[in-house]
């Protein structure tokens, strides 16, 4: 059990106090008994830094663009909304045009509730008993669990050492386990490590000779690139959303919860080929966007310079952090920092105790990560408040965990 499974579960105590467990005579399915639900902590502390949130909210004039457009939308709830949300996919066409240079047509992309949602249509969609996925690792731990749930097998592969994309063993791999979908991030996370465009061209070109396990003759695999933190990215790095008119078998798949400040809102969505638009149409439930949901939507879109004000100036923080953290050492070595185009960095590298290190953090009213490999911690970045209690909050809890383990210099 993770220190953050154990924060979750004392935040949670008093609330769920003499609450039993799943009865277990209900029938749940037999590889789930056992399982815990997916999710960062939700504690009530000073500073949450653990869920990549863009920290600041929205305007007022945004918010009461928001209000008048749900205002609008409530006059008809008793209607079903817009099962294709026509209007949706048209704001999402013009603002990849306009952050991307993507040019692309309605029926090219796909909203969802959340690019959760739009990856768990995708494996419904391509996968499924007797299919497999593979992705390199570490990856977004989610992703194996969109697999469970849909009865795919799910196979990695491992990065470089320095997190990025093994490319000759990621298309050796797809060559030999013949998956029916290639997940790939860009940035990565928990690592913030960008995908090259040439590197997803190699994979993307390779795909078009590997074959399907279980499909039909001439099927290839569909290559998935999850850019839900992209905005973030270094200015001038092309979006794979530029390479969709050029594979029909890639599927790009994006999310306003990030640089948007869209998260309580749920709202994700994907660019492909209509082919893989109308795959994942036959798996979708019936009106699954709600018109309050595309409503609020579109009154985002109306603002979205606005929206995404502070996506350069995170940026520069994520720069600054970076900088400082490579300066801290424990246990008299030097913290390691992954290069990021996220809004996250990952750091540690050697830390043996990073657990205790995430409870004295704790202690000090900073939530941040216990994710990816062993020996690594994660940060996303909030204000400028924030990071300064972070940077507080670290260096005395590298010193307490130096101390509490018997460490003297």
């Amino acid at each position: 059990m993770t220190a953050e499974t154990n924060a979750l579960m004392d935040a949670a105590a008093d609330a769920n106090a003499g609450e039993p467990a799943i009865p277990t005579d209900l029938p749940l399915r037999n590889d789930l008994i056992g399982e815990e639900p997916y999710g960062a902590p939700q504690l009530d502390v000073p500073v949450c830094l653990n869920v990549n949130e863009n920290p600041y909210a929205p305007k007022a004039d945004v918010v009461e663009s928001i209000a008048q457009r749900i205002r609008e939308a409530a006059r008809s709830v008793n209607r079903y909304p817009d099962r294709e949300h026509e209007a949706l996919r048209q704001a999402f066409c013009d603002y990849l045009k306009a952050e991307s240079d993507a040019r692309l047509q309605p029926a090219q992309v796909w909203g969802a509730n959340g690019s959760n949602e739009i990856m768990l249509q995708l494996f419904m969609a391509f996968g499924g008993p007797g299919r497999t996925a593979l992705a390199p690792a570490p990856t977004y731990s989610m992703y194996p669990e969109y697999a469970r749930d849909t009865f795919t097998a799910w196979q990695t592969v491992p990065r470089n050492d320095d997190f990025t994309v093994n490319v000759v063993d990621t298309i050796q791999a797809m060559h030999e386990l013949q998956p029916a979908m290639v997940v790939l991030t860009s940035p990565n996370n928990p690592t913030g490590t960008p995908l090259p465009i040439e590197d997803l061209k190699q994979i993307l070109e390779a795909s078009q000779s590997a074959t399907v396990a279980g499909a039909q003759p001439g099927t290839h695999p569909i290559v998935v690139v999850d850019e839900a933190y992209i905005e973030f990215r270094d200015p001038g790095t092309p979006s794979a959303t530029t390479l969709v008119n050029d594979y029909h078998n890639l599927a790009v798949s994006r999310t306003m919860s990030k640089a948007f400040a869209f998260a309580g809102s749920r709202v994700g969505y994907v660019a492909a080929d209509k082919g893989i638009i109308d795959c994942m149409r036959i798996v979708r439930m019936p009106y699954h966007l709600s018109a309050i949901t595309q409503a609020a939507a579109l009154a985002a879109f109306d603002h979205t310079d606005e929206q995404l004000a502070e996506v350069n100036h995170l940026r520069q923080t994520r720069e600054q952090t970076a900088q400082w953290l490579t300066t801290q050492t424990y246990k008299g070595k030097a913290l390691q920092v992954m290069p990021s185009q996220s809004n996250f960095i990952l750091f540690g590298g050697h830390l043996a105790e990073r657990e205790l290190i995430f409870e004295q953090m704790l202690e000090r009213g900073v939530l941040i990560r216990v994710v990816g490999p062993e020996g690594w911690l994660r940060v996303c970045m909030g204000t400028d408040e924030e990071m300064a209690q972070f940077r507080a909050a670290l260096t005395a809890s590298l010193r307490a965990a130096e101390q509490m383990t018997g460490y003297t210099a």
